[in-house]
């Protein structure tokens, strides 16, 4: 490490690094350590002792006795520690850690350059009311918990963030929103990176940016704040932050905004922006383009794995393309174990044993199976993750899909990553004629015999004059369902072309600001904001979500050709 990249790192800095290092080299030493003490403190808990456990702490026996579980398994002991029984039943003494931060000093490393006494990063967090259950057990998102406890928040990431935590806090999401955005670009000058959890949130903060520039910066230039905040607290945390009327950022706002035209529009507004920090793996690289787009290629870091179960990994070249982002799993988070995919059955049962984190094989996919501190035991989380490579001795992996997720007509079963796919050569066709695909869902229509799939397209034209999609041919949607056809797997394909048991794919354009709409719908119906994702394939319980795509209708087009079985 050369004396420029020391330059802001303090000793604390250089631990976390150094830990890495150190727990990543002793990765199998401290897997059986962990198991150890999580069997060790929940040794006498109800859902051990049932499977007949009996305070053993030994792994190969823990894995005879204790059985795989879903969600669904679990549901029985939730509702009861919902409901009141205080009793020993999953967990005996519940143990919440958060990783000490390694991705600050590593960002260090990375951008000697910025001031990071005085650097600032626009992060945009929104918290979920919360609510308690019959047994009086508060119930808050994991964000919310993280704001509402200072001192992890100090510890978070994040940094220096340009909200107070009252805005925040602030449940409703226009109100949180607007005021995160005027305190943002009210500091526009120490802003060094935009942020949110998932890039479909900064998709939607960006839209936001483009309705509502003109009041932002009016309230800038005048010190007021627009009349439809009504929270007290938020709008004492924003006055504590626009101390004074501003007028040199509300004329460039004015100047960038009134434009018209938002390519790069982030780095015109916080010019020391420098980089982007969102999930983009999975279904979330749909949105890659548009970020590029709108921050003029500011580099995408993905920074962590985590999920509400567990945190899982952490990103150590936070720089690389976002194709090709993985993450190093952290041996101290919890007891990892490996179900490889293709021990399944066609029954989905297990045929052969997991695999301990030391033993798994490169290029080879898993389903993660965790064993947690907090009472979950051998618990699979439905996510497909592929071996990149190794740190030491664990694993780096990139997330693949969701498993389980899938389009099904006649057994073709098309899953999340298979979709995704396909959806992008879809994308290349449009590229051609200067449209973007904003936002995707889709669904297998079988409402008639033979079913057949539908995507429903949001899409953005490159060219700011032209007003609508008529000057592209109807040809070219047609070729583009075709093209998504001749991508999707083989079963897929002789589904459609040889044993004619599956109808054209129809591709159906609905109205601009429509994909805006379904998350307002999900946030109305109690979604939170900050882990918001986008519907991939929708199925019968999600009428309301067609009724809104079927009502933003502009056109629809099928594919008119078979598509190829090379």
């Amino acid at each position: 490490m050369s004396n420029f990249e020391e330059k802001w790192l303090d000793e604390k800095d250089k631990e976390a690094l150094q830990y890495i290092e150190d727990i990543t080299t002793k990765a199998d030493e401290i897997q059986r350590q962990i198991l150890n003490e999580i069997l060790s403190k929940n040794a006498n808990v109800e859902y051990l002792q049932k499977h007949g456990l009996d305070a053993s702490t030994d792994s190969s026996t823990f894995k005879k006795l204790i059985p795989l579980v879903y969600y669904q398994q679990l549901r029985p002991y939730i509702a009861r520690i919902a409901d009141g029984d205080d009793s020993s039943i999953l967990c005996s003494n519940p143990i919440t850690e958060f990783f000490k931060s390694y991705i600050t000093p590593r960002m260090k490393q990375l951008f000697p350059n910025i001031n990071w006494h005085k650097a600032k990063g626009l992060n945009f967090h929104f918290a979920k009311p919360e609510f308690k259950t019959k047994g009086g057990i508060v119930v808050r998102s994991i964000f919310t918990n993280l704001h509402k406890r200072s001192s992890n928040l100090r510890s978070m990431p994040s940094g220096n963030n340009t909200s107070p935590d009252d805005i925040i806090l602030c449940t409703d999401s226009y109100q949180s929103l607007y005021c995160q955005l005027l305190c943002g670009l009210y500091q526009n000058d120490v802003v060094f990176r935009v942020s949110a959890l998932f890039a479909s949130t900064l998709i939607h903060v960006f839209k936001f940016l483009e309705n509502h520039w003109i009041d932002l910066a009016t309230d800038i230039r005048t010190r007021t704040i627009n009349p439809k905040i009504t929270s007290s607290s938020v709008r004492e945390s924003v006055m504590k932050i626009v101390v004074k009327p501003n007028p040199e950022v509300a004329d460039l706002i004015e100047n960038e905004c009134g434009k018209g035209r938002w390519e790069g529009i982030i780095t015109r507004l916080w010019p020391n922006a420098k980089y982007i920090n969102a999930v983009v793996t999975g279904s979330m690289s749909q949105y890659i383009p548009l970020l590029n787009y709108y921050t003029n290629n500011l580099p995408i870091v993905s920074d962590h794995y985590g999920s509400s179960e567990c945190f899982l990994g952490l990103n150590l070249d936070p720089l690389c393309n976002p194709d090709e982002v993985s993450y190093t799993l952290i041996p101290t988070m919890a007891y990892f174990e490996f179900l490889p995919i293709d021990m399944l059955n066609p029954k989905g049962e297990v045929n052969q044993r997991l695999v301990d984190l030391v033993d798994v094989k490169l290029g080879h996919e898993y389903e993660l199976v965790i064993t947690t501190f907090a009472g979950l035991y051998r618990y699979c989380m439905g996510d497909v993750v592929r071996v990149t490579g190794f740190k030491n001795k664990a694993p780096n992996f990139s997330f693949v899909r969701r498993k389980n997720v899938v389009l099904n007509i006649s057994n073709e079963k098309t899953d999340e990553a298979g979709l995704h796919k396909a959806v992008e050569e879809g994308g290349r066709v449009m590229k051609q004629f200067g449209a973007t695909i904003v936002d995707y869902t889709t669904y297998a229509d079988i409402s008639t015999i033979p079913g057949h799939y539908v995507l429903y397209w949001e899409l953005t034209l490159d060219d700011l004059k032209e007003q609508n999609l008529n000057y592209i041919p109807c040809s070219v949607f047609e070729d583009c369902c075709l093209a998504i056809e001749n991508s999707l797997n083989l079963l897929y394909r002789l589904a459609r072309s040889h044993e004619k048991c599956i109808n054209p794919l129809e591709i159906k354009i609905v109205k601009a600001g429509t994909f805006e709409k379904l998350m307002q719908l999900a946030l109305n119906r109690g979604a939170s904001i900050t882990q918001y994702k986008t519907p991939r394939c929708l199925n019968s319980s999600q009428i309301h979500i067609i009724q809104l795509l079927e009502s933003n209708l502009v056109s629809n087009y099928f594919s008119k050709n078979y598509p190829n079985l090379e």
